[in-house]
This record gives C-alpha cells, structure tokens and sequence, in this order.
C-alpha cells in the first residue's frame, strides 16, 4: 500500500483519500462537457490515521475546504489533464495538512517610544487646528 508523507514522522495511507472525477465547469466546448477532468478529493479527518494532534488542530483550523463534519474536500479543474488536477489537488492537500504543524512566534508586546508618543500628539493637535478654523466666527 502506497503512503503520502506529509512530513519526516507524519504519512498517511493512501487508501484513506477518496478521488471523485468530475466535469469541469466554466468554458472548454465539447472537452469540457464530455470529459470527467477535475478532480475533488475527500479526506475523512475523524477516520484517518493522523497524530491527534493534527486531528485537533485540522478541525480548529478556519478553512473552507474543511466541513463542519470534518471532511476536507479539494477540488481541482485549473487543467484539462485529469491527471494533473489530481497532482495539484494532492498537493494542496499536502500542504494543507503541513500548515498546521507550523509552529507560530508568539507575540512580545512592545510600547510606544516617546517620540510616536509626541507626533501623534502633534498630528491630532494639528487636525484639531485645521478644523477649528472651519468653525464661523460670531
């Protein structure tokens, strides 16, 4: 049985992604409406194989390829090669599954120096200026 290696310690088993080919839509003429050339793959989270981890942080994940069952669903029609759109929707799903391994600098809060303290200051005092000269004078 054939793996997709996600990353060093990560693969899945490629019995757990499910390909359905269907007519691509938008223009093409005759290729488009007689042949079956996108490509949409579905990926079962909660069934597969995958770290929980990865489970959790798929499911948390605001994607809208994800459903709120926890099927992720590419669809792939940018070529007319069936086979094509099958590598490029592979490939999104790879690097889909990837991004939630990545690890985010955690922010450090700064303030401001005192001198962007004293030009907004000045700015507001400026535009304070400017429309306290629109007002009529009695």
């Amino acid at each position: 049985m054939s793996q997709i290696q996600i990353s060093q310690r990560v693969s899945i088993p490629e019995s757990e992604i499910e390909w359905q080919f269907i007519r691509s839509s938008g223009a093409g003429g005759q290729n488009v409406n007689k042949v079956a050339t996108a490509a949409q793959l579905i990926f079962d989270i909660n069934a597969s194989s995958l770290p929980d981890y990865y489970k959790q942080r798929l499911l948390q994940k605001s994607d809208h390829r994800i459903t709120q069952s926890g099927k992720i669903i590419i669809k792939s029609q940018e070529t007319r090669s069936q086979l094509n759109n099958r590598e490029t929707a592979l490939a999104q799903f790879i690097e889909l599954i990837a991004s939630v391994n990545v690890q985010r600098k955690k922010r450090i809060p700064t303030r401001p120096t005192k001198a962007s303290k004293k030009r907004r200051i000045e700015g507001k005092k400026k535009r304070g200026d400017v429309k306290a000269l629109r007002k009529k004078l009695i």
